[in-house]
């Protein structure tokens, strides 16, 4: 009994000590840069807190440890914070843990609700980074036996059950999101292959030989296909102007909170407990928190995914409790939770600390600093926002002639800033015009991205646990609860759809083939898929295992939709099946274009314009570079679409180069793409004077 309170009372003693030197004026002053600069880089699509971390690692040399982890974890805890705001205004996710939250913040916004739904982001955050702060503080020595018995047949069981989630992220269409999946775990495998070597799918291009960088497919995905519905529709994201009507959105916002305090809750526990556990990659809790908050609140089936505020709730607290979890391993083990936790272990090595034991008793003081640094960051972040959050939710007033240039220029710097190559851009052009096929079509885009952050950990884990344990790690306890309740997930839409259908009466309710437009993608999907496993034949045994059992299983289920589709009769179709639009009910946990009230032609027409400009862009930047083709193309749009004021136009453009210029140019020195016009000045040069 002494021993235990001997332990408590050093653990306080430690705990106000790093308080205490946390409130000293210059360390509260680098823990508000760092919070600052967290929430811009949060704003900025595509760039997020990994780049930023980096970018400030070299400034914390001279410093002591306490305010080299308080401005590192201030930028780094609020990164999440600001996330939320591109994505309720514009449907852009600021980085990948905002992903799932554009799905009912952006309707919200639509519905003159941004103020609401960017303060009901704020206050779930600061709840749930709090949260992920206490669990951080008392889960180190109690979660270190857990974290040391989990093994890769664990994190393998773990990675199988996200994969099952598609069930839940695909809403009434299962089948296309299971296909869907599946091309996110293929796309996943592009580039060589770990254990041979062998090129899977890089079609002789070098830059997919380390695979598709996630952040130009994430933004093609889910910002580009909501860009070019705001220039289809030709309107603003909302009609409300009313100042009085944002600041009672932001109290009911706060009161949705703490309504749903049982919500935040949870989430912050899938939150801080999943990105406690090395190699689960954070871009998949937001989707987790929110299949969870689907599967377990009461009437979410029928109103998530179209501006249901305990959808943004359940997003955002789990995004920032996973901040103070991905801090467990990395000070208990050195085994960092994320990429930018194994940032932050240059820190611990700058400053000459070693994880693990010596942080829990010799430096106890530092790691509480950590605990304390992510508690008050995510107050003042959330402080900052609230601050500024009226004229956030004016932008969703703004002309599409006005949101649209700066975002589109800022979504290309984010996707070229990832891995600062051509092919960047590239694969942003391609993941644009497959999300907004997909949009359209009804195809759900969350479980592609799922499967594009767990395919690649699956195969690796799959093979490291055959190689050690042969099959034996299928009867481990863990595993084999994990792996049933897998399949419960994915067998649960087909059960539920067989009782609704009466049994072997289900098997009546088809007929004669009927095409419509709308399996044109689900046609397109089985030739792919099919192309795929076809050039998968010739490789490797341990290179094609894989992608050959998961290529079998999206030809299995895409031609079971086409099927389903093309033969079932319309009223009996159901949750094994896709509801065409005339049906009205949700299709899938996914924004749904609201640009159906338009002919199909002009639909068309004005899309193909879209990826036009973004087709003149990319070609423009090659010719004279990037940020002078920023200020080019904001005249050339806004002139064209408006047409607005030369004055106004020419004041836009300037101003929008010359914060990219000072931002990604001169404070973060982004090399930027080589341009042709740079290739012939030198060129030029040595060519000899005719005389």
């Amino acid at each position: 009994m002494e021993a235990v309170t001997a332990e408590a009372a050093f653990m306080a003693g430690a705990a106000t000590k790093a308080f205490f030197a946390l409130m000293e004026p210059h360390r509260l002053m680098f823990l508000m840069l760092g919070c600052m600069m967290g929430l811009v880089l949060g704003i900025v699509p595509g760039i997020g807190g990994l780049a930023g971390t980096a970018m400030l690692l070299p400034f914390t040399f001279a410093m002591d440890p306490y305010s080299a982890f308080a401005l590192l974890l201030g930028l780094g805890s609020t990164t999440s914070t600001g996330d939320p705001i591109p994505a309720v205004l514009f449907g852009v996710p600021g980085g990948a843990a905002s992903a799932a939250t554009v799905l009912d913040g952006f309707p919200m916004a639509k519905r003159g609700e941004a103020g609401r739904a960017l303060s009901a982001a704020y206050m779930s955050s600061l709840m749930g980074g709090i949260f992920g702060a206490a669990l951080l503080a008392i889960s180190i020595p109690i979660l270190r036996p857990v974290m040391l018995y989990l093994g890769s047949p664990e994190l393998l069981a773990f990675m199988i059950l996200g994969i099952s989630m598609v069930a839940v992220l695909s809403g009434n269409a299962p089948l296309r999101g299971l296909a869907a999946a599946c091309l996110g775990i293929m796309i996943a495998m592009v580039g060589s292959d770990p254990q041979t070597g062998t090129l899977r799918w890089t079609f002789d291009s070098l830059y997919l030989w380390d695979g598709l960088p996630f952040l130009p497919v994430l933004l093609g995905l889910f910002a580009l296909p909501e860009l070019c519905d705001l220039l289809i529709g030709r309107t603003t994201i909302s009609k409300v102007i009313d100042k009085t009507s944002i600041y009672k959105g932001q109290w009911q916002g706060v009161k949705d909170c703490f309504q749903n305090w049982w919500l935040i809750l949870r989430c912050s526990w899938i939150g801080g407990g999943i990105g406690s556990i090395p190699g689960i990659s954070a871009s998949v809790i937001d989707w987790l928190a929110y299949g969870h908050a689907l599967k377990t609140e009461k009437g979410a089936r029928q109103t998530f995914g179209k501006g249901d505020v305990r959808g943004v709730i359940a997003s955002e607290s789990s995004n920032n409790a996973k901040e103070g979890g991905a801090l467990v391993p990395t000070i208990a083990f050195g085994v960092p939770g994320s990429a930018t936790m194994a940032i932050l272990l240059g820190a611990f090595l700058i400053h000459g600390l070693v994880p693990g034991p010596d942080m829990l008793h010799k430096n106890l003081d530092i790691t509480y600093t950590m605990v304390w640094s992510v508690a008050l960051a995510n107050i003042l972040g959330a402080g900052l926002c609230y601050a500024f959050s009226p004229q956030f939710a004016k932008l969703a007033t703004l002309r599409y002639t006005l949101i649209l240039p700066a975002v589109l220029g800022v979504v290309y710097i984010g996707a070229f800033a990832d891995h600062r190559s051509w092919g960047d851009l590239i694969s942003l052009l391609i993941f644009g015009v497959i999300g907004w096929l997909m949009k359209q079509h009804r195809w759900p885009r969350p479980p592609l991205v799922l499967g594009l952050v767990l395919g690649d950990s699956i195969e690796r884990y799959m093979f490291i646990s055959v190689e050690r344990y042969s099959y034996t790690w299928l009867w481990r306890p863990v595993v084999a609860v994990l792996l049933i309740m897998s399949i419960v997930g994915l067998l649960r839409p087909l059960i539920q759809d067989i009782r609704r259908q009466g049994g072997v009466a289900m098997l009546t309710n088809f007929g004669p083939p009927r095409f419509q437009p709308s399996q044109i993608f689900t046609l397109f999907a089985l030739v792919l898929f099919c192309a795929l496993v076809t050039v998968a034949l010739p490789w490797h045994l341990s290179a094609k295992l894989v992608p050959i059992i998961v290529g079998t299983i999206a030809i299995t289920v895409t031609a079971l939709s086409l099927f389903n589709d093309l033969c079932r009769n319309p009223a009996a179709r159901g949750l094994a099946g896709d509801a065409q639009r005339d049906i009205g009910e949700t299709i899938h946990m996914d924004l749904t274009s609201d640009t159906d009230h338009l002919p199909l032609r002009t639909i068309v027409e004005r899309a193909l314009r879209f990826f036009g400009y973004l087709i003149g862009f990319m070609a423009l930047t090659g010719l004279i570079g990037l940020i002078p083709t920023v200020f080019v193309f904001v005249i050339v749009f806004m002139r064209i679409e408006g047409p607005e004021p030369w004055k106004l136009t020419l004041t836009y453009a300037a101003s929008l180069t010359a914060a990219i210029t000072v931002v990604f140019d001169y404070l973060m020195s982004i090399p930027w793409p080589p341009t042709l016009l740079g290739w012939l000045v030198p060129a030029l040069k040595v060519i000899p004077s005719v005389h």
